[in-house]
């Protein structure tokens, strides 16, 4: 049986046992493995990388390309070459957007959802006034799932690239993969999956998944800040221009001329983010030594108490499916006559770190009519006594509106 709390005993920042931190979805915490990691590096092989002689910048260079084989472990990719370090999920993104939007054309098509975080929206909406794209969008189900019910209507012969969520940051609804990737491709499509939400919830198989490209960012599955990986198949990479230019990334210099490297380094210019790229490696090296079938199996647990909490109370709406299936531990809810910034400041003063607001993800929180959300994510540390201590804040909270009233009012009502 998985045990929560001795996991969580390997993350010093979760030491003081009156914080219950809810907020992983947006920056998860590091286990000490990684921070061990992060000092030695800077103590004993901090230097610059790649043409280098000396015994330091050797030592960084070994460290760097060893992350990325992690990487590529953690992916089940076919190489190493295909790992691209950026500095997050939305440098990923935005990567792809100027570099593989180069090859498209006026006219072109790209496949979107309502579902998307702003990171994977607005740099398609960019590349589309550049280039003359033509976005259109999935929609959602009533319950905030991918409603791929209208695919094979959406996915014309002039789609270029289906860019969708893996996992909602809003509903933590997860994309049916499977059903979608034989129809982009069948189309002449290429796929794009914003892995942000799902790579902290396990490893990843690239070639099971049979997708094109993959971003995840390094903050959310245990690792460091600045620091995101975008995978891409090989062939697909070699035709991609570069995105930024300077140095690292070049074979030849002329005043008037320059020849690129192959990819990955192809796409990173200058000096790269190399401690963060390390301390990913050690996070994600750490999450390889654990079952995640466990974990996950813990984490639907705690996901199904925490809904069945939330949506007993009266005047609380949970956002998105209300079971557990194809679903992770990203739970959204509003309470009638409080705003998503009265519930977290309510709660953070009981020790309770969620966040509120649209999340990056405003035509998604608008689509349900709502005008921000409070959210609870879980992550393996999470433990029985944090999804408790939210009820009761919940409860709290709903009984705080009775409070100075002149005539009697009974507690905050569960519904039927």
């Amino acid at each position: 049986m998985f045990d929560a709390l001795a996991l969580k005993r390997e993350f010093p920042s979760l030491a003081d046992t009156s914080l219950h931190y809810l907020d992983s979805a947006a920056t998860a915490q590091m286990p000490d493995v990684v921070l061990s990691t992060l000092r030695r590096f800077e103590l004993e092989a901090r230097a610059n990388v790649h043409e280098v002689v000396h015994k330091r910048a050797r030592a960084a260079t070994e460290a760097y390309q060893e992350a990325r084989a992690r990487v590529a472990r953690f992916l089940n990719a076919s190489s190493a070459e295909e790992i691209v370090f950026t500095y997050g999920a939305t440098s990923s993104i935005n990567l792809l957007a100027y570099a593989w939007g180069e090859l498209l054309k006026a006219g072109d098509e790209i496949l979107l959802s309502v579902l998307e975080h702003h990171s994977n929206l607005i740099p398609w909406q960019e590349l589309a006034k550049r280039r003359g794209i033509i976005l259109r969008f999935l929609p959602m189900t009533d319950d905030g799932r991918l409603n791929l019910d209208r695919l094979e209507t959406d996915l014309t012969n002039r789609c270029r690239l289906v860019a969708l969520t893996h996992c909602s940051n809003v509903t933590g609804a997860l994309t049916d993969v499977p059903r979608l990737v034989p129809a982009a491709h069948a189309a002449g499509a290429k796929i794009m999956l914003d892995g942000a939400q799902r790579a902290p919830h396990g490893p990843v198989d690239l070639r099971k998944l049979d997708v094109d490209f993959y971003v995840f960012s390094g903050h959310k599955t245990y690792g460091p800040t600045g620091i995101g990986v975008l995978w891409g198949r090989k062939e697909l990479l070699d035709q991609m221009p570069p995105f930024m230019t300077g140095g690292q990334m070049v074979e030849t210099v002329t005043l008037t001329s320059t020849t690129f490297r192959p990819p990955p380094r192809r796409f990173e210019a200058g000096t790269p983010p190399i401690a963060q790229a390390i301390g990913l490696g050690a996070a994600l090296n750490w999450m390889q030594g654990y079952d995640w079938r466990a974990i996950q199996a813990h984490e639907e647990r705690l996901t199904q108490r925490l809904i069945a909490g939330l949506t007993r109370f009266a005047g609380v709406r949970v956002l998105g499916p209300l079971d557990t299936r194809d679903r992770r531990g990203v739970v959204s809810f509003s309470i009638e006559g409080f705003s998503a910034d009265d519930i977290c400041r309510f709660l953070d003063e009981r020790g309770i770190a969620l966040r509120g607001g649209y999340h990056c993800a405003q035509p998604l929180v608008r689509a349900f009519g709502v005008d921000g959300v409070a959210r609870a994510s879980l992550a393996p540390y999470t433990i029985d006594a944090d999804v408790e201590v939210l009820l009761q804040g919940v409860e709290d909270l709903l009984g705080s509106r009775y409070q100075g009233a002149s005539h009697r009012h009974e507690k905050p009502t569960r519904a039927r």
